[in-house]
């Protein structure tokens, strides 16, 4: 495998900003690529941080290259703040930053499948709400998302408590009112019952937690909400684990089998 450090300038940002990239490499001793995607092309799972980290934090803290070079496949990584992948209103446009550009320059510098069927999106925390949004707002253009711990219920984020000052802020920089998620496309629950009500086919979806996380019971909801309204879920709840790289590492691992193996057509 390769692994880049990518720095380019973003039109939607309107700044320079950085991906990590990690791509197939073909080695004679070694069979081709084991999935390949569209006209020779990588299939590729886009990997999203959480709230505290960048771009780098999955080659820091997990194996990521090395579960990745079991299946042949690229991994692109991209830096988004504090935003929520949201187009902030007092900050820059990360929605339309990796739903719109950043699948546009990636595949332009590398040979990245544009196909639906090639393309996948993960995330933790943060990202695994991130992974869910895209997945359920713009189901045209990934065939699966995983969320490891996710932010699942931000339509209540709201109600954080005053002294976690700093996510208030974070809301109020992103939003502009702490409350302002609530039946919208920010809110998972709303943009599924959307997709559904407009007949658009979601994307497969897996999600795990630990039940010592302090977003299990925003995960729990989520699970029995998306089980009612019948999407297309593949659930799993992890006895003694919190909200740890320890079980990021493990679950990214699942993860990638779920997607590349065939997993998401089964039940867990």
């Amino acid at each position: 495998m390769a692994f880049l450090e990518c720095k380019f300038y973003s039109d939607a940002l309107g700044l320079s900003t950085s991906m990590s990239v990690i791509l197939p490499q073909k080695i004679s001793k070694q069979p081709d690529v084991r999935y390949p995607g569209k006209n020779g092309t990588y299939k590729t799972l886009f990997l999203l941080h959480g709230l505290s980290d960048d771009h780098s934090i999955w080659m820091r803290r997990t194996s990521i290259e090395r579960y990745a070079a079991s299946f042949g496949i690229a991994v692109v990584m991209p830096e988004v703040g504090r935003s929520f992948y949201a187009d902030m209103r007092y900050g820059g446009a990360y929605e339309t930053f990796v739903a719109q550009e950043l699948p546009a320059i990636a595949r332009s510098f590398f040979p990245l499948s544009d196909a639906r069927e090639d393309t996948y999106i993960a995330g933790l925390s943060m990202g695994g709400y991130g992974a869910f949004k895209f997945a359920l707002n713009y189901p045209e253009n990934y065939c699966a998302a995983a969320s490891l711990s996710g932010a699942l219920d931000m339509a209540s984020a709201g109600n954080v408590p005053e002294r976690e000052a700093d996510i208030r802020q974070d809301l109020i920089n992103i939003w502009g009112n702490a409350s302002a998620i609530a039946n919208t496309k920010h809110d998972l629950f709303w943009a599924a019952n959307t997709l559904k009500a407009q007949g658009r086919e979601c994307p497969k979806l897996y999600m795990c937690c630990g039940d010592a996380d302090f977003l299990y019971q925003s995960n729990l909801a989520f699970r029995d909400f998306a089980l009612q309204q019948q999407l297309p879920l593949t659930w799993q709840i992890d006895s003694g684990y919190a909200h740890t790289w320890d079980y990021w590492d493990v679950r990214i691992q699942t993860a990638l089998t779920w997607m590349f193996n065939g997993e998401n057509e089964k039940s867990w």
